[in-house]
């Protein structure tokens, strides 16, 4: 069985209530659960979280509502460890993989999720991070008092096109199998990456991000 589950805390400095906040005619986190109920390879559908608003509208909307204790709440809290107690609490008999989906990145599709299952297992996969191709981003940082540039070499620049490509991981969903992320981390063992296009990389962490991100979800037309 696959299952998806949506870490998903009630505190918020950035935007209050940000995870149920309007966004484009439903609440944040009902994209993220329809999304994955449409997933034709996704089997349930849970969400983790402290605030009992959040599980009531999780639960309008499809998915399995999991009380998340409060010392696993905190700003300080890792989504591990909200994983880990959302297994324990659905328990791993019949669980095969586990999708693990960001509330705050709603530039996704059913398809995405479908497409990256099955590459997780045609590549017989542990572990797997939605991501895009990082092309033309020239990284520098600092060391000491000085500037130096991180992932090329400035004093030999190079063609765009003859550097080796590299991938940022935009947060949209994790795949991993249950004994990977009981291990402490959701990434592990054999890992790969499933590819979306840069402009799904943008997330919901403050004002600008959600109109942005309001823009990007009406330009592209996404539907559910």
């Amino acid at each position: 069985m696959t299952v998806a589950i949506i870490p998903a805390r009630g505190g918020s400095k950035g935007i209050p209530n940000k995870n149920i906040i309007h966004f484009c005619g439903r609440p944040l986190i009902a994209w993220s659960i329809l999304q994955a109920k449409k997933t034709k390879k996704i089997d349930s559908v849970y969400v983790t979280s402290d605030s009992d608003k959040i599980l009531q509208v999780a639960e309008k909307y499809g998915a399995v509502k999991i009380k998340r204790p409060a010392e696993i709440s905190g700003d300080k809290a890792t989504s591990e460890s909200a994983i880990i107690h959302a297994l324990s609490t659905v328990g791993l008999e019949n669980i095969r993989t586990v999708v693990m989906m960001q509330a705050t990145s709603p530039l996704r599709e059913p398809h995405d999720l479908d497409r990256a299952i099955s590459q997780f297992e045609l590549e017989s996969l542990d572990s797997m991070f939605s991501g895009a191709v990082l092309e033309d981003f020239l990284i520098w940082q600092k060391k000491g008092k000085s500037y130096q540039s991180f992932n090329y070499d400035y004093k030999n620049r190079g063609r765009r096109q003859d550097r080796i490509p590299q991938y940022v991981e935009n947060g949209s969903f994790y795949i991993f199998k249950p004994e990977v992320i009981l291990k402490g981390s959701r990434l592990g063992g054999k890992i790969g990456v499933y590819l979306m296009d840069f402009w799904q990389t943008f997330e919901i962490d403050d004002v600008e991000g959600l109109q942005l991100c309001k823009e990007i979800f009406k330009s592209k037309k996404i539907k559910i």
